[in-house]
């Protein structure tokens, strides 16, 4: 996600055409986006931007997120269904298009504290702001968990009492009573007096004609009576039964297939290339050469991918062709030493403090690059074709998905279509900065123009080509008082982490900096972004600190969380229901860690095992509170794979870099868990009157230190680099 200034923030203020006045003398307010609707809109029955009803009462919900897994398609619709009082048997879902209309607005109130509660007033011209400012960024992103706590909360969740507040007034006005004498059950306005009553597909048309409320009634969590409880996901049947199209799956009639060999190093150009050494095979349409790759189209995905592979293209050589992971690890200790740290947060003097602590502790710790691996490689199908382009595709902002199409076609965006589809995996690699699939896919289309073209990146493209989580090493200095509280706490890495590197633990004294350093591999998103760095770095570094002061590593973070209930609160849940004070069953250790990402909190405890020296987790334990929970299924399925693929950075993942590429190719040398790895998870949530958390993302940072201090409970080894190994190999990453 971009970093949001104050300066962008308040620019939005010029962005409302004259929507807002401020004065001594009063307010006008922008106009409200609930009320806003698709100009060819030729439907009656949309009542606001993200509902339509029909006449025989179905309700469809336009979601403006795409489906990766996460279930917002089942729960942004129950958000909206609950103020509604929809009942949910008529509730469809429908994606919404990549159109600016459906521009993710509430993204910067879901992530910018100074926005995020705003006074009553000030919310629809705060939203109308920024939902036109996201407008011209070309924002439809779904990621960084906003989805429920962003569009859901605030958006689905008011467009959905507008639209019963004027289903009631147009049920009023049909029956000439007060609006105040009709309620709304279960898809009907029924008026007690009378006895009267109307589907809400009967009065549709006339609430369609009536001005949403800028400020409808919202019911408060106690009169839920569809979010919080367990709801089959929408989206699940057409998965199990195999009618669910993803992208992969699209066939356009006349279709060609391509796949594509890009530079092994990032930042080297095509060079030469014989294709006439393939042009001869079988099914084989054209060689298409690209900036910094070649493409095979042919009539099949497999003859396209020999053809490619059985070429020898050559790559001009660059700077970097003679780098390793040793020298790019070499170069951030040197910044880390030198270089000019940004402060990310400071309190009091640490420097003079450490230098007059009692017990002072210094520890460095080191994760890799990693790839995302998608289930569902990089694709896309591109067909040019009479000044207009359409594209097949699966992504996590269909609006930037246009924009990137659009300069690929030399066209205006208004001339390219994006078809959207469900994803086979996200997790950040298909956000915008990282759709060059889509820049390829286009430019090959372009090339065989007017045939439709659908690019397949084979596996080995796909995890040598990715947009890696960043390589980063952290260097922490702490110090234990007389009595036996950390005093200072020193931090410097080479990552913009923001409020990640943040510790919740009351230490008195800290000073915690980044050091900017260049790479030639390209980074971008991945799952719970920095949180997942720097989880491993301060939950290790807090329980060595716990240890140093002979201290149980949960009592000494619950003695230190006096000032944040919350967090104390979910820190005792999970060692609760992990039995923390029992002991576990021989040969196995437990660890900790509690990690606060995109508003939500939660503590896992992880038990473990030494197997022929590989780790074994047994059980994890999890203790969340985001809030309160829409879906509980949703919830829970979030949690637990949110674990199992953090397993895969703590235990098994990692990229190494060598003569300037990137070595590992598949899942043979690029391991992820596998059904006998997955530990038994148990999770509780916690319901607090917070402001609503995010889910997809939260649960991968705490797991890799909970593995990693379980294994230094268990053999007095603390591993400070992922992925976690015991062998004497990895004996230089423990101390």
């Amino acid at each position: 996600m971009g970093k949001w200034t104050r300066r962008a923030v308040l620019a939005t203020g010029g962005l409302v055409g004259g929507g807002l006045v401020l004065g001594f003398s009063g307010i006008a307010f922008a106009p409200n986006r609930i009320g806003i609707r698709p100009e060819d809109e030729k439907d009656a029955a949309r009542l606001t931007t993200w509902l339509r009803i029909a006449p025989d009462d179905t309700i469809t919900v336009i979601v403006p997120h795409c489906e990766m897994g996460q279930g917002v398609h089942t729960s942004l619709p129950m958000m909206l269904a609950e103020e509604l009082d929809a009942d949910w048997d008529n509730v469809r879902v429908e994606e919404a298009p990549a159109e600016l209309l459906y521009a993710n607005g509430y993204l910067v109130r879901a992530f910018v504290p100074a926005v995020a509660d705003v006074p009553k007033f000030m919310e629809r011209f705060i939203d109308w702001g920024t939902y036109r400012l996201t407008r011209m960024l070309d924002l439809q992103v779904t990621g960084g968990s906003s989805s429920v706590r962003g569009t859901g909360f605030l958006g689905m969740r008011v467009a959905g009492g507008a639209a019963r507040a004027m289903l009631i007034e147009a049920a009023a006005q049909r029956w000439q009573v007060p609006a105040s004498e009709c309620d709304a059950k279960r898809s009907q306005v029924v008026h007690a007096g009378s006895g009267r009553s109307a589907t809400f597909g009967e009065l549709a048309a006339e609430a369609a004609k009536l001005e949403p409320p800028v400020h409808p009634r919202l019911k408060s969590y106690k009169e839920y009576s569809l979010v919080g409880k367990p709801v089959p996901r929408l989206d699940i049947p057409s998965k199990v039964d195999g009618s669910a199209q993803y992208a992969i799956d699209v066939d356009v009639p006349g279709m060609l297939y391509a796949t594509i060999a890009a530079a092994p190093v990032f930042g080297a150009r095509l060079g030469a290339v014989d294709a006439a050494a393939v042009s001869a095979q079988p099914g084989i349409r054209k060689v298409v050469q690209l900036d910094d790759a070649v493409a095979v189209v042919a009539d099949s995905y497999w003859r396209a991918l020999k053809a490619v592979r059985s070429l020898i293209p050559s790559f001009t050589a660059t700077d970097n062709d003679a780098q390793t992971s040793e020298t790019l690890a070499a170069t951030t200790a040197r910044a880390l030493e030198a270089g000019e740290a940004e402060k990310v947060f400071s309190s009091d003097d640490a420097t003079a403090a450490l230098g007059g602590a009692g017990k002072a502790i210094e520890a460095e710790y080191a994760v890799p690059y990693l790839a995302h691996a998608s289930m569902e490689p990089m694709n896309a199908t591109a067909r040019i074709a009479a000044d207009r382009c359409e594209v097949w595709v699966g992504v996590q902002d269909p609006l930037a998905a246009r924009k990137v199409a659009a300069k690929a076609a030399g066209m205006n965006a208004d001339d390219v279509v994006i078809h959207t589809h469900p994803l086979g995996g996200g997790f950040g690699r298909r956000l915008p900065g990282a759709h060059d699939f889509i820049d390829q896919a286009v430019r090959i289309a372009r090339a065989m123009a007017p045939a439709p073209v659908k690019l397949i990146w084979s596996r080995e493209e796909d995890i040598q080509h990715d947009y890696y989580r960043p390589a980063v090493i952290g260097r922490y200095k702490g110090a234990i008082d007389s009595s036996g509280r950390p005093s200072v706490w020193i931090s410097r890495f080479n990552d913009v982490a923001g409020a990640a590197a943040h510790v919740p633990y009351a230490v008195p004294n800290q000073d915690i900096r980044s050091v900017k350093v260049a790479s030639h591999v390209r980074t971008g998103s991945w799952r719970s972004v920095e949180f997942s760095q720097h989880g491993f770095f301060t939950e290790s570094f807090i329980d060595e600190l716990a240890h140093a002061a002979g201290k149980d590593p949960f009592e000494f973070r619950r003695d230190l969380l006096e000032h944040a209930p919350r967090h104390r609160a979910v820190l005792e849940k999970a060692a609760w229901i992990a039995g923390w004070g029992a002991e576990p069953a021989p040969g196995r250790a437990r660890g900790i860690a509690l990690v606060e990402s995109f508003g939500t909190i939660v503590a896992e405890v992880a038990e473990v095992e030494l197997v022929d020296d590989r780790i074994k987790v047994h059980n994890v334990w999890a203790a969340v509170d985001c809030g309160y929970v829409v879906n509980p299924d949703t919830a829970l399925a979030q949690i637990e794979g949110g674990i199992v693929f953090g397993l895969s950075a703590a235990l098994f993942s990692e990229i190494t870099v060598r003569n300037g590429r990137v070595t590992q190719s598949n899942f043979n040398d690029y391991p992820l868990p596998k059904l006998a790895d997955a530990p038994r998870v148990k999770v509780e949530f916690i319901h607090s009157d917070a402001a609503l958390g995010g889910l997809g993302e939260p649960g991968v940072p705490p797991i890799a230190p909970a593995v990693a201090n379980a294994v230094f409970a268990l053999t007095g080894k603390r591993l400070r680099s992922l992925p976690l190994r015991v062998g004497d190999s990895e004996a230089a990453k423990t101390a």
